[in-house]
């Protein structure tokens, strides 16, 4: 019995190295492309023109500078946006001083996929993943990074995090399901006139100075989500600081993430952060958590995109944004909302800006249409002390009608009436034309008038509840 055993044994450890030797055979006659250099030959404003690297767009690069009086300066990273015949065009994530003509273009090296033992073909494959991998993982919650991944806090290297691509591939419409539950903000004008379904991607679009990030503040502290992620994209670095310790506070930063790209960053650095932002969102919702995105703001992302466009030879289209800017919107967008089979979700909140207070403004106008719904903040309302400055009648959630009963629905509408009603004669009543008697429904306008301003107003450190807001509706309409 034990000869046989060992006859076996011996047989199948033949069989083992077979198939290693075959294997190896394989990978052997099996051609391996070469790792190329090629050579800075132009530098173009913000474009940069390599000659001799054949990579695909997205990929990163390393640019080496053989100066011997720039030696122990680290390479400057670029990332292949474009190429022309045999010229690759680049667009650096860092400060480009110092660079000369000659230096030396470098790809990142592709990864080498590992060898299987007995796989059928091919064990070992050099693969075409060249793209940014960042950090992820639990040990960004409560830290504020760049467009990196490098921590900006002062608070030691990241802990308990690995690296994934920047980039995933879109999850099929069909494997998503659909908007149900309403989720809680913590602000009484949207839980009560806009409500927010879980897993819903809205606009916040606001001119300068109307209180948008006091209202992002107030609803990553009172949002009821398992994880805030916080993209500040092309805002001004000032703001950074301001936003965290004034407006987030102790409360939000600890189950935050909060990714700063300032407005003096490279517009690739300024592009990467809002992905980066969406990636840490996307890798806690396939964990299973509900994410609340909160990105300030998507028009700086679409003027990053515009700056890149332009520099390398794209043509402008309307208000000097190239037809490229309005393809990327809709790929960021769409990689919010509910996971697959409703496995996590991730609610978004993108604030657009609005130029001149112009809600015709290209940008803006291309938002509402792929997003699921848009708050108005008025600089009137602002003007007059009140806040959050959210305009009711300008404002609309698409998916209201499928979390909410209809008792809420019905309230909400009459409420509508009342509030437009009353601000159509507004003017009247100002002037002293107004003759109690002769209209029942704006004299019923008048008496509530008081009662659904201070409904729509309230204060940033005074939360209010989905259904406090819901019940306080329904008692003034009723």
């Amino acid at each position: 019995m034990k000869n046989s055993a060992d006859e076996t044994s011996a047989v199948q450890a033949t069989d083992k190295w077979q198939r290693y030797l075959s294997d190896m055979t394989t990978f052997s006659a099996e051609p391996v492309a070469l790792e190329t250099q090629g050579t800075l030959v132009r530098v173009a404003g913000l474009v940069l023109e390599a000659a001799g690297i054949r990579v695909p767009v997205g990929s990163v690069c390393q640019i080496f500078m053989d100066d011997p009086r720039q030696e122990g300066q680290p390479p400057v990273l670029a990332e292949v946006v474009g190429f022309s015949g045999d010229r690759a065009y680049l667009m650096p994530t860092g400060e480009t001083h110092g660079l000369a003509s000659g230096a030396r273009v470098v790809p990142r090296p592709s990864p080498i996929v590992p060898m299987k033992l007995g796989a059928p073909h091919h064990p070992w494959r050099r693969g075409e993943d060249r793209t940014l991998h960042l950090p992820v993982g639990d040990g960004l919650l409560g830290r504020v990074v760049d467009s990196h991944g490098h921590p900006m806090d002062r608070r030691g290297p990241l802990q308990h995090v690995h690296n994934e691509p920047l980039v995933r591939r879109p999850i099929n419409a069909m494997d998503r399901d659909p908007i149900r539950q309403p989720l809680d903000t913590g602000v009484r004008a949207i839980n009560s006139m806009l409500t927010v379904g879980r897993g819903q991607r809205i606009g916040l679009f606001a001119g300068t100075g109307v209180g948008k990030s006091v209202l992002l503040g107030m609803m990553a502290r009172y949002t009821a989500a398992d994880v805030i992620v916080v993209g500040l994209i092309g805002e001004r670095g000032r703001e950074v600081k301001e936003f965290i310790e004034d407006i987030l506070g102790e409360e939000g930063i600890a189950r935050s993430v909060v990714v700063a790209a300032p407005a003096d960053a490279p517009p690739l650095t300024r592009m990467q952060g809002a992905s980066y932002a969406t990636a840490i969102a996307e890798h806690f919702r396939d964990r299973g958590q509900h994410v609340l995105l909160l990105m300030d703001s998507l028009t700086r992302y679409a003027m990053a995109q515009r700056e890149i466009a332009l520099a390398i030879g794209e043509p402008p289209a309307t208000k000097g944004y190239p037809p490229s800017c309005f393809a990327k919107l809709p790929q960021l967008v769409e990689r919010s909302g509910n996971g697959i089979h409703g496995v996590g979700s991730i609610t978004a909140f993108y604030t657009v800006l609005s130029e001149g207070d112009d809600q015709q403004d290209p940008i803006a106008d291309a938002a509402r249409g792929i997003l699921d719904g848009h708050i108005v903040l008025s600089r009137e309302l602002a003007e007059a002390g009140h806040y959050p400055a959210i305009d009711v009648e300008k404002s609309i959630s698409r998916v209201m009608t499928n979390v909410s009963p209809q008792e809420h629905i019905d309230a909400a509408r009459r409420f509508r009436q009342l509030y437009a009603r009353h601000n159509k004669a507004r003017d009247l009543i100002q002037l002293g034309a107004y003759t109690p008697g002769a209209d029942p429904e704006l004299d019923h306008a008048v008496r509530l008038h008081p009662r659904m301003v201070d409904l729509l107003q309230q204060g940033m450190h005074q939360p209010a509840s989905l259904p406090h807001s819901v019940r306080d509706l329904r008692a003034l309409v009723a």
